[in-house]
């Protein structure tokens, strides 16, 4: 009867390591599996303050500078971001969503190259009163661009 006792003992040994062996596995593949698709949210003053590497993809957002927005040959756009603190150049080169505007909020994916933000995806704001919470946490207000009715974000 004992030697049943220790059988059961090593099967749930067994069982309880086999266990802990397939959640590591699988919290390791789903962490490979999201490496590109994780994108951090930085304002211009923590990109000037600690330059990210050429290869990180990550998010930026701020307001666009009024006067900023020079239009290039083809669907190529530069333009300025500010969080209030600080200003950084942006350069995009497809069609900017309709609600796009200078004095605007604005979030932009894409890699710090050279001194300048190449955007690969740029998102504006969707009404006039919605502001995503990071821009307003991470902004202070623009001399040039006054949001003094932008609301926060509820969800």
């Amino acid at each position: 009867m004992s030697g049943f006792r220790g059988l059961k003992k090593r099967r749930r040994v067994q069982v309880i390591a086999v266990a802990a062996v397939s959640l590591a596995l699988s919290t390791a593949l789903i962490g490979y599996a999201m490496r590109d698709g994780i994108n951090f949210y930085r304002s211009p003053s923590e990109v000037l303050a600690a330059p990210p590497d050429a290869r990180e993809v990550f998010r930026i957002g701020g307001l666009v500078v009024d006067g900023s927005l020079v239009r290039g040959q083809g669907e190529e756009v530069r333009f300025v971001v500010t969080d209030g603190a600080a200003h950084v150049p942006v350069t995009y080169t497809r069609i900017l969503p309709d609600l796009f505007a200078e004095c605007e909020s604005m979030v932009g994916l894409g890699r710090w190259v050279g001194g300048t933000f190449e955007a690969t995806e740029i998102l504006a704001k969707h009404d006039e009163s919605y502001m995503p919470r990071e821009v307003v946490n991470a902004m202070e207000q623009d001399a040039d661009c006054r949001a003094t009715d932008a609301g926060v974000a509820t969800n």
